[in-house]
């Protein structure tokens, strides 16, 4: 059963601006962003046994969501930054 709501602006919140801004503008960002959206849908569905999946798939899929959120955090304070310096 999910604990905690994983949508990135709920896990970096201090973002929000960057998160959006990156949607509208930067290409990549947003491949991302539907990726992690995507893989944490599916981690959802598997831990409320809506979707079958092996502990090692489960993992797998955590995994590569935090390394999702890695790339996207340094993107988001990056583009921070920018701003700040601006």
């Amino acid at each position: 059963m999910p604990i905690e709501n994983h949508s990135l602006v709920n896990e970096l919140p201090e973002y929000k601006d960057q998160i959006h801004e990156l949607k509208m503008n930067d290409e990549n960002f947003r491949r991302l962003f539907e990726e992690y959206h995507f893989l944490t849908h599916e981690i959802e569905n598997i831990e409320k046994e809506i979707v079958l999946a092996s502990t090692m798939e489960e993992e797998e899929f955590k995994k590569r969501r935090l390394h999702l959120k890695d790339t996207m955090f340094d993107m988001l304070r990056k583009a921070k930054d920018s701003e700040a310096t601006a």
